[in-house]
């Protein structure tokens, strides 16, 4: 029996397709084209963005809407520096990528002989980023390689991970093989520390659970386990529209006041797959976070548990498991009759906080769910977006994420939204950027007409960076730096091909949402903070 063997690039296009990757966002470059031997015979689709940058950004979309590693194809050097800022924005949001990129050749390693894209040491600066990097200096080893990458992904806290390939083993022969997909292991709590928290949840009067995005897959037994304790379930930026209108519901950021009143009055605290991180644990930096009681912390990374707020029980787990075997122990317990009123309140008095101008902005947010209720937000660092990370009541989970927390970076949004659209074609989404940040990556228009992308750039308009403008007057300094030249951003549209539109009041938000729905392909809606009515208070 002959065994067939295959290029280095279609073995590692038989090993994608087999782990179930379906799309792949990348550039090529004669430092990648023997990569992409194998892809149009595949059934892997190419979406090209405009930037490396791009091309991050819409993994990092396509992995929070599907659930899946989201895959990068990137040239050594420049290429792979610039998917660095998206690979930091996954790292900190814990979102699944896979970064594959070119290296120069095997003899030219450390050599710095000035080649076409060299890095001092290309490896060594990604392994200060990913969770796990390597160089395939063998060709046999991809298969191994490949498969502890996707095994890193899945089976503990994700981020991105990183396989390099030199230019001189991408074209080389390896027998082939059937290919199979990783086995991932997930870490599980033993019984005897599950049995201890669910006697915790049991004994509690004020219980309050907490979530975070590691707990998105474990909703129906968070919900389950939220009834029958009484505990109103608070949940973070990344685990927005979890309890979707249920009344133990509280979608508010943990920063606000009423948010801590509910914590601080809890006798035991569920902290289920959060870091418990500063932006959205003490976003304005007052240390005014409460010590809490009687916390049980899970999460799937043992260094997480062993940052921040100290608990009372450590749970090294997955939500999922966790949440599971703690019902598995929890004894016949009435709930407590106060939770959902604990819940109600906390929600009305987190609203009562807000200013005015925050309460317009979360209408405006409003207003697109009631519109499309079905629709998927993808926002930016932005104003209107920070008030919808104070407080947003959003349909579903999944339905709401953002580059406002965590790593904080501009222009995310655009290419994040093309890849969220790419993940599920049935869902309109709506891509909510400022003008500042929209000017990042403002070409990724293009690569959503490319892709063909039901995609609504929802355009916030105040005239260059008005955060930071304003926190500049709040500090006593003059603002320097805060008015870039705008486009008129309707006639860049209309040079893509879309139709745009820019809104006299809000009042016709959800005509311009609906008719931009009913449409295919993307579209572009302008709101302008001084000539739109009722933009802001």
């Amino acid at each position: 029996m002959t065994v067939e063997s295959k290029t280095v690039g279609e073995t590692l296009v038989d090993l994608l397709e087999a782990n179930g990757v379906e799309v792949v966002f990348g550039i090529p470059g004669v430092h990648t084209v023997e990569l992409y031997r194998g892809l149009a015979t595949s059934k892997i689709r190419h979406v090209t963005p405009r930037h490396e940058q791009g091309a991050g950004f819409m993994a990092d979309g396509y992995a929070r809407v599907s659930g899946k590693p989201g895959v990068v194809l990137v040239i050594t050097g420049p290429g792979l520096t610039n998917t660095i800022t998206a690979m930091a924005q996954a790292r900190q949001d814990s979102i699944p990528m896979l970064v594959i990129s070119g290296v120069n050749r095997r003899d030219s390693l450390g050599h710095g002989r000035g080649l076409l894209h060299e890095l001092p040491d290309q490896n060594g600066m990604m392994k200060t980023l990913a969770l796990y990097s390597h160089t395939l200096l063998n060709p046999a080893d991809l298969p191994l390689v490949v498969d502890r990458a996707f095994a890193v992904l899945l089976s503990g806290r994700p981020g991105p991970v990183h396989i390099e390939i030199p230019t001189d083993v991408m074209a080389l022969k390896i027998e082939g093989r059937p290919a199979k997909p990783a086995a991932p292991t997930r870490p599980r709590s033993d019984s005897e520390t599950l049995q201890r928290a669910a006697i915790l949840c049991a004994e509690a009067a004020r219980p309050v659970i907490l979530c975070g995005g590691g707990a998105l897959t474990a909703e129906a037994e968070v919900r389950e386990l939220a009834e029958r304790i009484g505990a109103p379930v608070v949940t973070t930026v990344n685990a927005r529209g979890m309890l979707a209108g249920h009344p133990l519901r509280v979608p508010a950021s943990p920063s606000l006041k009423a948010v801590r009143a509910l914590l601080r009055e809890a006798d035991l605290v569920l902290a289920l797959g959060t870091e418990m991180g500063q932006t959205d644990y003490d976003l304005y930096a007052d240390g005014g976070f409460p010590l809490l009681k009687n916390l049980i912390r899970t999460d799937i990374d043992a260094a997480q548990l062993a940052r921040g707020p100290q608990a009372a029980l450590s749970i090294l787990s997955g939500a999922k498991a966790a949440t599971a075997g703690i019902l598995g122990f929890l004894p016949d317990h009435a709930a407590a009759k106060d939770g959902s009123l604990r819940a109600e309140a906390a929600r009305k008095a987190a609203l009562k906080e807000l200013t005015p101008k925050m309460l317009a902005e979360i209408g405006v947010v409003e207003a697109i769910y009631r519109t499309l209720p079905d629709g998927t937000i993808v926002g930016d660092s932005t104003q209107a977006v920070y008030a919808g990370n104070l407080y947003c009541d959003a349909p579903r989970q999944r339905a709401w994420f953002n580059s406002a927390t965590g790593y904080g970076s501009l222009g995310y949004a655009p290419p994040a939204a093309v890849g969220a659209a790419v993940a599920d074609r049935g869902r309109p989404v709506i891509c909510l950027v400022g003008d500042g940040g929209f000017q990042f990556s403002l070409a990724e228009i293009g690569s959503a007409v490319d892709a063909d992308a039901k995609v609504v750039f929802l355009v916030w308009n105040n005239d260059g960076y008005r955060e930071i403008e304003s926190y500049m007057v709040e500090s006593g300094i003059t603002p320097e730096g805060v008015k870039p030249s705008a486009p008129d951003f309707l006639l860049t549209a209309k040079a893509y091909g879309l139709p745009a539109e820019r809104l006299a009041t809000v009042k016709d938000l959800p005509r311009a949402l609906a008719d931009a729905a009913s449409r295919p392909g993307p579209s572009l809606i302008e709101i302008h903070q001084e000539r739109t009515a009722g933009a802001t208070a």
